[in-house]
């Protein structure tokens, strides 16, 4: 059975990687991946199509099918590393390759990055931004007045959600806008899609506030609780780097963070184009999540102190 390795990285004297490689390999052996200072390891056979287009974005430099039955390589003719690559490769010997050429814009560190930026600020703002209100609220007695009225705990929670979530929507906006204006962000997919991946991903965290505001009554615990979720949300949830690669506990684990699915959905419609299909998955985990969430926080929301 076929087995699908990823590159590789190419050490300089430092120990930092100089080349990434991707490779398809069958159980024969090829000159190349004895190539010095070379690592290499196993990534999954569907994850083929999708080093493709790293490779057409400078992410991976070259992707090598060493499988009989093809035989071929793909890299950026705009890739200074793949064109050293490829020279590397024609004189390792073993079995020709036959060429593939990929085209494609650089995606710079800032492009993949920025939806994590804005991500983790949507994640404090909607966090914070409700969950210290209502807890503020009935430590002043404020929801225990509200409670002589006709209106019940869902009807108040929703006009906190939907003033929230207003305003967060509108600020992110206008913060991803102005700063589209100075450094360009490839934008491959479409906008509309992005905002409502903002939109559901920012319902969703809102939600997940109204479980720690339900029935809490100190502002100081209330912002320990708040904490206790957005510190592991923002080291698991690929802010400032890929799970790719770490322990497979690690990336179960971030699967539990609405966060992960929003910038999952974010970089696929940024990055790769992906349409409203494609994000399928982190759409409907997004809607379940925001679900469960909401029935919890209304179910055990309290009004008053005692």
């Amino acid at each position: 059975m076929a087995l699908v390795f990823g590159l590789a990285f190419v050490f300089s004297g430092d120990g930092q990687p100089l080349f990434k490689v991707a490779v398809v390999a069958q159980s024969t052996e090829h000159p190349f991946r004895h190539t010095e200072h070379v690592e290499f390891y196993e990534v999954t056979p569907d994850a083929v199509e999708a080093t493709v287009r790293k490779v057409g974005r400078h992410q991976v430099d070259m992707l090598l099918d060493l499988r009989a039955e093809s035989a071929r390589y793909w890299v950026n003719s705009d890739s200074q590393n793949g064109y050293f690559l490829e020279k590397l490769l024609q004189h390792s010997g073993g079995t020709a390759l036959q060429p593939q050429s990929v085209q494609g814009a650089e995606i710079r560190y800032v492009d993949w990055v920025v939806p994590g930026i804005l991500g983790m600020n949507l994640m404090f703002s909607c966090l914070f931004g409700v969950g210290f209100v209502i807890v503020r609220y009935r430590k002043s007695g404020y929801l225990k007045r509200l409670n002589a009225t006709p209106l019940s705990a869902t009807e108040f929670l929703l006009a906190q959600i939907a003033s929230r979530l207003a305003l967060v929507v509108f600020v992110t906006t206008i913060v991803f806008t102005g700063t589209n204006l100075f450094m360009h962000f490839t934008m491959e997919g479409s906008y509309w899609n992005l905002l409502l991946v903002l939109v559901l991903g920012a319902f969703t965290l809102i939600a997940l506030s109204l479980v720690v505001a339900a029935r809490v009554s100190s502002e100081e615990l209330a912002g320990g609780l708040l904490n206790l979720l957005t510190w592991p949300m923002m080291v698991l949830s690929g802010v400032w780097f890929s799970m790719e690669g770490t322990n497979p506990v690690m990336q179960w684990v971030s699967q539990l963070s609405p966060l992960t699915h929003i910038l999952s959905a974010a970089r696929a419609i940024m990055l790769d184009g992906a349409g409203l299909a494609d994000i399928g998955v982190q759409l409907l985990v997004l809607v379940a999540m925001a679900a469960l969430f909401l029935v919890i926080g209304t179910l055990s929301f309290k009004w008053t102190t005692e």
